[in-house]
């Protein structure tokens, strides 16, 4: 999220906030995704464990907030493909998409892959910061 404050500091923009932990799963069902995590299950897989699908986050109140302030089309600072394709389904032209830096640090090598692998994320772990 720093790198994106940064870009917007620069460039400005719009940050649009959904309360939404865990991929949608709510806070409590993420901490009991957290230890099947522990117990060697990735994130998509803990979320169907618990009978979630991979990403119940609904986007659909940012595309009402934009269209709101009378945005229709967006640069788009994301590496999910599922928010790219909320916004285009509802009308909302991307008339650029800017993939955010993967944060490889020590612990999450295999998060990030699980990401790319299982969620399709754009994600470029070659160029992954330290």
């Amino acid at each position: 999220m720093n790198e994106s404050i940064e870009k917007m500091h620069q460039q400005g923009g719009i940050l649009l906030y959904l309360r939404q932990e865990g991929r949608g799963i709510g806070l409590y069902n993420k901490i009991d995704a957290y230890v099947l995590q522990s117990q060697g299950m990735n994130t998509y897989e803990a979320n169907n464990h618990l009978g979630f699908a991979d990403d119940l986050r609904d986007f659909s109140d940012a595309v009402l907030m934009l269209k709101a302030m009378g945005i229709h089309d967006v640069q788009l600072m994301t590496n999910n493909p599922k928010k790219l394709k909320a916004l285009t389904d509802a009308g909302i032209k991307v008339r650029n998409l800017v993939g955010t830096h993967a944060h490889l640090k020590e612990g999450n090598e295999a998060y990030l892959a699980t990401k790319v692998k299982h969620g399709s994320h754009m994600l470029d772990l070659s160029k992954t910061k330290k």
